[in-house]
């Protein structure tokens, strides 16, 4: 769990917060992003760990997808609260979880408008660009 001045970041799961992480997910990848329903619940969500960030009002405003092989995913944050530190408390918690199990190796998929956010971290572009839900990605790596 990660404390900040107006927002929170805990680890949860599917199982009892499913609501918060939809109505997030829903927002930022199927309505802002168009990316196609049957895409985005990809039937990964019931097994991975989540972080979820929460407002001072105990609204979920992010969230982020640990699927325990070392990959983070589902990475998304409210417009309203975009550029106040909400996405890197997310990634700074989830690079936290998987190097206290003892994963160094970390990899992510990244759209690439968010290279340099993910860059800022340490990740390093390992793949060519490709297409995932029409939006154009690169695999990235942390070790």
């Amino acid at each position: 769990m990660q404390l900040e001045d107006n927002f929170i970041v805990k680890a949860v799961t599917w199982k009892t917060h499913a609501a918060p992480l939809k109505a997030v997910r829903e927002e930022v990848f199927i309505k802002e992003q168009h990316v196609p329903v049957k895409l985005e619940w990809d039937g990964l969500d019931e097994a991975a760990l989540h972080l979820l960030a929460f407002n001072n009002a105990n609204e979920a405003i992010g969230c982020a997808r640990l699927t325990g092989n070392g990959s983070i995913g589902r990475m998304a944050v409210l417009s309203p609260w975009r550029g106040i530190g909400v996405g890197r408390a997310l990634l700074t918690e989830a690079i936290s979880l998987y190097q206290q199990n003892g994963i160094q190796n970390i990899t992510l998929s990244a759209q690439v408008h968010a290279i340099p956010f993910y860059e800022k971290s340490g990740f390093k572009i390992c793949s060519k660009p490709y297409l995932d839900a029409n939006i154009l990605h690169v695999d990235m790596q942390l070790n």
